[in-house]
């Protein structure tokens, strides 16, 4: 007899593996009716998030097969400063199904490491654990996909579904597989020149985020890793600059912004640090932001430099809904600065 009227699965499979699928037959014997919230939704391709919202999808159902009619799956986009926002999305998800004062829900996962921290973050469903599977990790399957490592493919053919395979398989044919891997042996390379260090090292950026006129300055990124993303003008650090003398030369580097130093620093209107420990996949990054602010006048002219391919002025509107094209995490810098879309 299912206990529960609703069972919520939430996860970012990438890709789905047999830990993913001893979850969902853990919530289809509990529940009725299944919601999975596939997370990291809107996020650009990267090494850590090779595949879209609808390609996970496809691949749990897939995977579930006749199963797959008792299951809605939605995407779960990320506030990675504001974990409030992130549960309020979960729970909006639940909602919507009509179900949010039921007592009949439960959320089925197991604990693995920090990143499952998100199962005490719902008091009100009844935490259902499933039996952890001995298995490598998305990490380790992703990283064998991308290095291409002898028997890789057979260590990922044991591990993910039939199908998943299958389509891991032909995803390696694809121009955006070739570009991740490109991105993943730069990464690989760049973690290797610091492999000798004392300790880990933490490196420290400085960006720029400069709205005039109800436009925002982004730059589109020359090299690896994030080629061809958008992203706020900035850099690293250099060791006889401050993070604001930082912020503002890599500013007028990457755009040619004219505007004079006096002038930038008389108009900084804010300052925040950031400091997730995953928004990089160089390593670990802190970065100082800075808010700029001309409420009015034309806008001055820019072109790309140094680092960036082009630079240009976005409306502010059209940035907001720029999510699954901006760097690392800088449309979370601007949702920070300049307030949620």
């Amino acid at each position: 007899m299912m206990r529960y009227d609703l069972a919520v699965c939430i996860g970012r499979f990438e890709p789905v593996h047999t830990g993913h699928m001893a979850v969902f037959s853990r919530a289809l014997r509990e529940a009725h009716d299944i919601l999975i919230l596939i997370g990291s939704a809107d996020a650009p391709r990267t090494v850590r998030n090779p595949w879209t919202f609808a390609e996970r999808e496809v691949m749990i159902r897939a995977a579930l097969g006749d199963d797959a009619a008792r299951v809605t799956i939605r995407p779960l986009v990320d506030h990675l400063y504001n974990d409030t926002a992130w549960i309020a999305g979960v729970q909006a998800h639940v909602s919507a199904l009509g179900l949010a004062g039921a007592p009949g829900i439960a959320l089925v996962g197991h604990r693995k490491d920090a990143s499952s921290a998100y199962l005490d973050a719902f008091p009100q469903w009844r935490l259902v654990e499933a039996d952890p599977i001995q298995m490598q990790s998305a990490t380790e399957l992703r990283r064998h996909l991308f290095a291409g490592d002898a028997g890789a493919m057979r260590l990922i053919e044991a591990a993910v579904p039939p199908p998943v395979f299958g389509m891991l398989d032909a995803f390696r044919a694809t121009e955006a597989f070739a570009a991740l891997r490109a991105e993943f042996e730069h990464l690989a390379r760049y973690r290797a020149a610091w492999a000798n260090a004392p300790y880990a090292p933490t490196f420290v950026t400085a960006d720029a985020v400069v709205v005039h006129s109800g436009h925002v300055l982004l730059v589109q990124r020359k090299a690896q890793p994030g080629r061809g993303l958008w992203a706020l003008p900035g850099g690293f650090v250099q060791q006889e600059e401050s993070v604001r003398d930082a912020a503002i030369r890599e500013l007028r580097e990457e755009t040619r912004l004219k505007l004079p130093v006096p002038v930038l620093k008389g108009s900084e209107k804010a300052h925040a640090v950031f400091d997730h420990p995953d928004r990089s996949l160089r390593g670990r990054t802190i970065t100082h932001a800075f808010h700029f602010d001309f409420p009015s006048g034309p806008l001055p002219a820019v072109r790309g430099g140094d680092d960036a391919d082009r630079a240009r002025w976005v409306p502010v509107a059209d940035a907001m809904r720029m999510r699954g094209l901006l760097f690392e995490d800088h449309f979370f810098i601007l949702e920070h600065f300049l307030g949620a879309a």
